[in-house]
This record gives structure tokens, sequence and C-alpha cells, in this order.
């Protein structure tokens, strides 16, 4: 009988795949960055473990001036605003929170 009841602690199926998507078209976007710019936003946005890090924080890990972490940060989001890679990223986003 407990095979037929839905566990609803488990993580869905289909959530699980957008998630895993999502991640997959955001590493490939972040590629096509300059490898400095790349880790600038992984660590600003703590897109390896999950533990976001402050421009204080990241400037001097690359011994530069936090203005400067601040404006590479920026570059590198604009290197990301193509219009068809925004529309695909955020298509998989609204999936993925639709189904929480």
């Amino acid at each position: 009988m407990g095979d037929f009841i839905p566990d609803e602690s488990a993580p869905s199926p289909v959530k699980e795949a957008l998630k895993a998507k999502l991640r997959e078209d955001l590493l490939r976007a972040l590629q096509e960055l300059e490898p400095r710019e790349r880790e600038i936003l992984e660590l600003r946005y703590g897109l390896k473990d999950g533990h976001p890090r402050t421009l204080k924080e990241v400037a001097t890990q690359f011994d530069i001036t936090r203005e400067r972490v601040r404006q590479l940060e920026l570059k590198a989001l604009e290197k990301l605003k193509y219009p068809a890679r925004q529309r695909s990223l955020r298509y998989l986003y609204s999936l993925l929170l639709s189904e929480e």
C-alpha cells in the first residue's frame, strides 16, 4: 500500500530535471566569459558552493579594489544579456518556480 502513496518529502522528478537543465544552461553561458569574469560571478553569487561572497571578499582574493570587482561583475553580466539566452534561462526558471 505504501508504494501508492506519494512521498511529499521526496523531490519532484520534474523539478529536479528543471534544476539540472537550468544549471547546465547557466554553466554553458558562463563558459563564454573570460576566466576571471566567470570566477568573479561564481564567487559573488555562490554558484559553486552556495556561499555568495561580498565585494570585499572577492577583491581580497583577486588583490584588486572592490570597485574593480563591481566593474568586472557588471561587464560579465552584460555579456550574459543576449536576448535568446535570457529567454531560455527565464523560461526554465519560471517552470522551476511553478513546480514549487
